[in-house]
């Protein structure tokens, strides 16, 4: 039978009768885990060996996650970049050419340009609106292609099946960040994808109270994933795990909040005659949106809009006030956040004079967040 998501997260992942009839997996604290006898403890076939290496919740959580991207492993890791490094990790070697999208997250370039490259990894970013075309950046020894659909900040979309049969073709693997969709309104591994990432921070926790990633893989890439993490000694504490699990019982009634805000925002800033143009795949006017459409169940409430000539005294005065949106560097969570973009970009040069800033839209009411953005307009333009 085929489950809808709401249903679907609020089952996956749990066995009461397993836990007493506890109806939520418990926070499993634990480093060792004693062995019933010697012959156990030498051929290491308990369920669990050490804390590092699972516990009952971190399993409940890893197969929750497999029955959602129709993987066959998935590790935690403690944030969403050491999900990003570890998948990589997982893939390159040294000597190996890596091609990651220009509008990948920011720590994401700061890994590759500054780890990756002491160790004999060589990058090279490509246009983030490249589809099969993303093949004349091939070499001999490309090993894997990092993609992250819509791009961090400028919400560029990528055609990831095209990419993805380039890639397979040339004997390289696919990596995802996948956390603007989530696996409820976007699958990776369905799509051509080796590796999805996600950064468990964002909506899968969806209260700002916690720091988590996975990587969830296909059977071929399965093996290679759970040495890497467990050589690296990730891991992710039973708390924030449960925390995470949590969070994803209401994923599902939480995200379409955030997608019919964000839209409704988006549109708003649109007709804005402070806006030069809003970045969001979900718009009709948007570059992306074929792709977004025919690919993608549904959006998040992150986006960006870019200012029309505005003063970093105008721009103070718009998001200083702001009574409902507050600054801070993450997204996902119930509450609204506004942060100038900072873009770096080496493949695509984007426009030094742009001003952009990204939006999350939280689980307020519209209308209040609208009432909120127009005061701040109105002070924007008070400071000239």
């Amino acid at each position: 039978m085929t489950r809808k998501p709401s249903t679907l997260t609020s089952h996956l992942g749990r066995d009461p009768a397993h836990h007493y009839g506890a109806v939520s997996t418990p926070v499993y604290r634990v480093s060792t885990i004693l062995m019933p006898d010697l012959k156990t403890l030498e051929e290491g076939t308990a369920p669990y060996v050490y804390g590092r290496r699972g516990t009952p919740t971190s399993e409940s959580f890893a197969n929750a996650i497999n029955e959602l991207e129709h993987g066959a492993l998935t590790v935690v890791t403690p944030s969403g970049l050491a999900a990003i490094t570890t998948a990589i990790l997982a893939v390159c070697r040294a000597g190996d050419h890596l091609l990651v999208s220009d509008s990948a997250y920011f720590p994401t370039r700061n890994f590759c340009d500054r780890v990756l490259a002491r160790y004999g990894v060589e990058t090279t970013y490509f246009d983030p609106c490249s589809g099969a075309e993303i093949e004349t950046h091939f070499r001999s020894n490309t090993r894997a292609v990092f993609c992250e659909a819509p791009g961090s900040l400028t919400f560029e979309m990528q055609d990831i099946p095209a990419i993805a049969e380039v890639a397979h073709r040339r004997g390289a693997s696919v990596l995802m960040d996948n956390t603007w969709a989530t696996p409820l309104y976007f699958q990776p591994l369905e799509h051509g994808v080796d590796l999805s990432i996600q950064s468990v921070t964002k909506y899968i926790g969806g209260h700002s109270d916690l720091m988590m990633g996975y990587v969830c893989a296909t059977a071929s890439h399965a093996e290679r994933l759970k040495h890497t993490h467990g050589d690296l000694g990730q891991f992710a504490s039973a708390d924030d795990i449960f925390l995470a699990l949590r969070g994803l019982r209401t994923l599902a009634r939480r995200l379409p909040v955030h997608e019919q805000t964000g839209l409704e925002l988006a549109r708003w800033f649109a007709a804005r005659p402070e806006v030069a143009r809003v970045l969001h795949p979900g718009l009709e006017s948007d570059p992306g949106h074929r792709i977004w459409k025919r690919d993608f169940r549904g959006a998040c409430g992150l986006f960006a809009v870019e200012l029309k000539g505005v003063s970093h005294a105008g721009l103070a005065a718009f998001m200083d006030g702001l009574e409902l949106f507050g600054m801070g560097w993450s997204w996902g969570g119930f509450e609204s956040l506004v942060t100038p973009a900072h873009i770096v970009r080496t493949a695509r040069p984007w426009p030094a004079s742009a001003t952009v800033v990204r939006v999350h839209a939280g689980l307020e009411d519209a209308q209040d967040l609208i009432a909120d953005l127009t005061q701040g307009f109105e002070r924007m333009a008070r400071a000239g």
